[in-house]
């Protein structure tokens, strides 16, 4: 019976996997632009037609990514850990005599884009707020609240997150930047 019993449940495993890698390579068509290599779980929350997605990306389960009235733009060979959430836009909160609930207008800057660069790695629970442009090659710490930009070859953590060193050096990102042909 147990034998059974782990056949079957393997049997469903697969039938799992394959179902699902079919629905994200379906997914993809649904966001602004989506590259090669992209891995993300088709049933994690994406607001898809203000998503454009480089080459190579990681999203891992349970990724929230919305923006209604603005845009996220990911770079290429980005990685997202398990639960990152990057929010695009705000509620506007200043209508005197209206429920917050009731206000549909939204105010300049309410709504703005967020910007991962190419080769970024961002930690497990991170999340990132409008207006915010994660500079190529930098890494964000699990557990993050990233509400100002973060320089490029940065490494930030924290509530709020904060710079707490530079990933290399001067010299060290001119030779990585020519070994990997950036520029």
């Amino acid at each position: 019976m147990k034998l059974l019993l782990r056949l079957l449940f393997r049997i469903f495993e697969l039938s799992f996997r394959a179902g699902r890698k079919i629905l994200m390579l379906l997914a993809k068509y649904r966001f602004r632009s989506c590259g090669r290599g992209v891995i993300f779980n088709p049933f994690d929350v994406f607001s898809y037609k203000t998503i454009s997605i480089g080459n190579n990306v990681f999203i891992g389960e349970g990724a929230i990514f919305q923006a209604t009235e603005s845009s996220i733009v990911v770079g290429n060979k980005v990685m997202f850990g398990p639960r990152v959430m990057i929010m695009g836009g705000d509620h506007n909160a200043r209508e005197i005599g209206r429920y917050m609930y009731d206000v549909k207008e939204k105010m300049p800057g309410n709504d703005l884009p967020v910007i991962v660069e190419d080769d970024v790695w961002i930690g497990c629970g991170a999340i990132i707020l409008k207006g915010v442009t994660i500079g190529r090659g930098s890494i964000i710490g699990a557990g993050s609240l990233v509400n100002k930009s973060i320089p490029r070859y940065s490494i930030a953590a924290g509530n709020p997150a904060r710079v707490l060193k530079a990933r290399f050096d001067a010299e060290q990102i001119v030779e990585h930047e020519r070994i990997l042909g950036i520029n």
